[in-house]
């Protein structure tokens, strides 16, 4: 086939195009900067804005299926911002796809869709959408992620949602450099008791579940137009985790705490202070970081084990194995 990666230039996305070259596919990809990963791998790729419907159009020309990978991550912003990309720009990828005959759509959603700051164990896909929002990504793309869902159609458009969960590995520019960075200069701390749970994804298996919903489409309607949880099968406890990560990086645990209850407080009264000034950067705690690090979220997966066959293809022991060399360069950075 042939397929459209959107935001193929970055973490979980160069993966997904990884994948489809290595299984024999012709990939093109959408992103709005220049990527000497992509060039690497020979593959075409087209610079746009997924607000720019025009773009978004042209680049699913000739396409089977559309992994649609590309948002806005992160916790402080305006609503326009994620408002645009995350939810207006789907809405532009969907409209493309109807425009194009393009038959499948593997979009990446998020579980923070559902979170709504209270502990989630072992949840599965009938938890609601929350009805109030502590921060503007999850908002954008659950937005996103209903309409995706809306637009699956058995003989024009099929249509899958996957929310993998805390996704990790080598290559991560984001959630492992900050979290080391936070360590090294001693600003990290526990939140809540240290007992929450989370669920956490791998960035091959959470890749490799992209093709396997793709896969699924083609042939069934199973698994169309519904959302599933992408990570590994058994959660793992937050903190434990955290101090394994630090212990593999050559820096001491999470040594300090805060209650659950400060750091909301503190995150609701920096979140005004922020708004009220206009000061640039995100707050140092919010209410969302603050649920997200003292409660738990762990998600079934029994759903896309079901309905698509999901299977992770690496172990969390192999995944740390791969990830080491970047906790040693991350380390050595900071060191210098």
């Amino acid at each position: 086939m042939k397929a459209l990666v959107t935001g193929g230039g970055g973490f979980l996305g160069l993966y997904i195009v990884e994948q489809l070259l290595q299984a024999g596919h012709d990939v093109r990809v959408f992103c709005r900067g220049h990527y000497q990963s992509l060039d690497a791998l020979g593959v075409q790729c087209v610079q746009g804005d997924l607000r720019d419907a025009k773009a978004v159009s042209d680049a699913c020309r000739d396409i089977d299926a559309v992994f649609h990978a590309a948002a806005v991550p992160g916790v402080w912003g305006p609503w326009e911002m994620f408002h645009g990309i995350n939810t207006l720009g789907t809405l532009n990828i969907i409209a493309a796809c109807r425009v194009h005959s393009v038959s499948r759509l593997i979009y990446t959603s998020s579980p923070s869709v559902v979170f709504d700051g209270h502990d989630h164990v072992d949840a599965d896909e009938s938890l609601p959408c929350p009805t109030t929002w502590m921060c503007h990504y999850p908002h954008s793309k659950a937005l996103a992620e209903q309409a995706v869902l809306a637009a699956s159609d058995p003989d024009r458009l099929r249509t899958i949602s996957l929310r993998p969960h805390l996704i990790w590995g080598p290559r991560d520019n984001h959630l492992i450099p900050r979290l080391i960075e936070k360590a090294r200069s001693g600003r990290l701390r526990r939140v809540g008791d240290g007992s929450n749970v989370v669920s956490v994804a791998y960035v091959e298996n959470a890749a490799v579940a992209h093709l396997q919903a793709e896969l699924s489409l083609r042939s069934s309607v199973t698994a169309a137009g519904r959302a599933y949880f992408i990570n590994e099968p058994e959660a793992v406890n937050l903190w434990d985790w955290i101090n394994l990560l630090l212990q593999r990086a050559g820096l001491p645990p999470v040594r300090k705490s805060v209650s659950s209850a400060n750091a909301r407080r503190s995150g609701a009264v920096l979140e005004t202070v922020w708004n009220l000034l206009r000061l640039k950067g995100e707050p140092p705690m919010t209410r969302f970081v603050a649920a997200q690090l003292a409660e738990s979220h762990s998600y079934s997966i029994a759903a896309a084990q079901r309905d698509f066959g999901y299977q992770p293809l690496v172990s969390i022991e192999e995944g740390l194995r791969r990830l080491q060399p970047d906790l040693d360069r991350l380390a050595k950075s900071l060191q210098s």
